[in-house]
């Protein structure tokens, strides 16, 4: 189907919102293509966008009703900006919104769980997408594609904890079907692949697809926040230790068919990511 009005993407060139917005257009429809920049996108109407610059929603939110909603990178706090855009949204005429959240982080939970809680209470039509961990987070310029690359290994504080990996491919077309399908989905829906895997095994399947020697390495509580410490405020990097610890605990060892019942077809596994996105090593 094609939407009658236009599709804002809020971090329209990011891991997932470059994905939704290059689906929404194959399928025809309009999207204003948000982003701090406002990088032209094929297709699609681009528009500066700066959560923290409230000047430019107005612009943003002209003649749009449905929007995705990226969080703003690195924020501990993203409802004190995200709240008051998402009442001017509705006051615009937004009557859709879908939410990038995480599997990690309930309704009314921190950071983005106070985005997702208030979004029923504003919107008739809603979702939020709460997925696990990225396949992307081992590829790019992510910490762990670094010192993968850098010293082929993987540090994390997850110990032999399993996480039901998810490839971004899957998180957007999900996304898609819940900005445009006639019913909007109206829940909040935990994204996983197929199984749960321990970082162990990650590390075991990078070295057997592309013949690069690959390790975990365990890190305790400390060591992880400290390192992250490092780069990001230690709040945030408290934060991002704690999901690790939470992972070893047993918090994201599970997988979910939301996928599938969404897309209609299985979410891709790691290992068809890695001999899709990784080079073989030479």
């Amino acid at each position: 189907m094609t939407t009658s009005g236009t599709t804002l993407v809020t971090g329209a060139t990011g891991t997932t919102g470059r994905r939704v917005t290059a689906a929404l257009i194959a399928d025809g429809h309009r999207v204003r293509a948000a982003g701090r920049a406002a990088t032209p996108v094929e297709g699609a109407q681009a528009v500066r966008f700066d959560w923290n610059g409230p000047a430019t929603w107005d612009q943003a939110l002209e003649g749009v009703d449905r929007a995705y909603l990226v969080p703003p990178v690195g924020s501990s706090d993203p409802a004190a900006v995200m709240v008051p855009f998402l009442r001017r949204a509705r006051a615009a005429g937004l009557r859709r919104a879908v939410l990038l959240s995480s599997s990690a982080i309930p309704a009314g939970g921190p950071a983005v769980g106070r985005v997702h809680v208030e979004l029923p209470r504003l919107f008739d039509e809603w979702a939020v997408l709460r997925p696990s961990w990225f396949m992307q987070n081992f590829t790019g310029s992510t910490p762990h594609a670094r010192s993968i690359r850098e010293d082929g290994a993987i540090l994390t504080a997850t110990g032999g904890g399993r996480v039901g990996f998810v490839d971004a491919e899957d998180i957007a077309a999900v996304a898609v079907r819940a900005l445009t399908d006639e019913q909007a989905p109206n829940t909040d829906l935990i994204l996983t692949g197929p199984q749960p895997l321990s970082y162990d095994d990650v590390a075991t399947t990078i070295t057997e697809v592309t013949g690069r020697p690959v390790v975990h390495r365990h890190l305790t509580f400390e060591q992880l926040r400290d390192r992250w410490a490092a780069e990001i405020p230690l709040e945030f990097a408290t934060m991002l230790a704690g999901m690790d610890r939470a992972i070893a605990g047993g918090a994201e060892d599970r997988t979910s068919d939301a996928v599938e019942r969404l897309t209609g077809r299985p979410p891709g596994t790691l290992r068809a990511f890695v001999e899709r996105e990784l080079p073989p090593h030479t």
